[in-house]
């Protein structure tokens, strides 16, 4: 099998540091949180901008001196910055950043959804909303990607959002050969199990590559055990759990990075650097 490409994602669109004091507010935070994952052994980095008082951000500057202080202190590493952002965020702010910063790869949601989260103990529901990513947007995000040289990473949460971009293949929308992040876990989506995840791999299209992502506890580890011994790749990150393997709070994401790293080896795959990852993911040269 080839390499395992592993990602670390630093943040996510809702919770920040008072669920874990590690997660990156401030660009400098991110440079080093950055600096720290690649040292760890992981690729790329999926990067959901935040302000100073932590609220997710789509503000260009913002995100610009983000992104510019990362390249600074680790400029081998892959940047692909997030198109959902947060919420309450227009359709036409997700998909500014990418336009004006043209990164790498940027996240591409295929599908509509509801989309929450649950406290399980209390049996609250804490956010409730719908994810809106209808064909239109998928199509135009698509588009707008292909122009500026930014290659998509699907993000599917179930088979739905696979045979949705499998549909618009033909319409000139990206280019092949296409990369998939499934996500288990999600309040809205599938969990993770053995059967969810090889249903999904059975419809990817032909050529295509994936990475697996798990949210919480219950999903992080076995998504990427899977992921490894079936020829995926890996994504971990405080953006998913915020907690180690102990269930205590995680030191950073770079942590998680480290038990990717072991989970490759104990699949016996090597894991790629960030040059050999734009080789397997045919990225453009920036």
């Amino acid at each position: 099998m080839q390499k395992c490409i592993i990602t670390a994602a630093l943040t996510g669109g809702v919770h920040g540091k008072e669920a874990n004091p590690n997660i990156p507010y401030t660009p400098e935070e991110f440079a080093e949180e950055v600096h720290n994952c690649w040292n760890a052994g992981c690729s790329i980095v999926h990067i959901h901008c935040r302000d100073d008082e932590g609220k997710p951000t789509g503000h260009i500057p913002r995100m610009k001196e983000t992104l510019d202080a990362i390249r600074a202190k680790t400029p081998e590493i892959i940047l692909n910055i997030s198109t959902a952002i947060g919420p309450g965020v227009s359709t036409e702010e997700r998909i500014a950043p990418v336009v004006e910063l043209k990164p790498d790869m940027a996240s591409l949601n295929t599908n509509s959804m509801n989309f929450g989260i649950v406290d399980h103990r209390a049996k609250k529901i804490l956010i409730d909303g719908i994810f809106e990513n209808t064909f239109s947007i998928l199509t135009d995000f698509g588009k707008k990607m292909k122009e500026v040289g930014t290659k998509p990473e699907f993000e599917a949460y179930d088979l739905g959002g696979i045979y949705n971009v499998n549909f618009f293949r033909d319409f000139d929308v990206w280019e092949e050969p296409l990369h998939f992040q499934f996500v288990f876990g999600v309040f809205g989506g599938l969990s993770f199990t053995p059967l969810t995840y090889l249903d999904m791999k059975s419809v990817l299209p032909e050529g295509a590559t994936w990475s697996v992502c798990g949210v919480g506890p219950p999903n992080q580890l076995p998504a990427a055990m899977m992921s490894a011994i079936t020829g995926g790749h890996i994504r971990v990150g405080l953006e998913d759990n915020v907690r180690d393997l102990d269930k205590e709070l995680a030191k950073g994401s770079w942590q998680q990075v480290e038990y990717a790293v072991q989970i490759c080896k104990l699949a016996g795959r090597a894991v790629a650097s960030p040059a050999e990852a734009r080789e397997i993911l045919k990225l453009n040269s920036k």
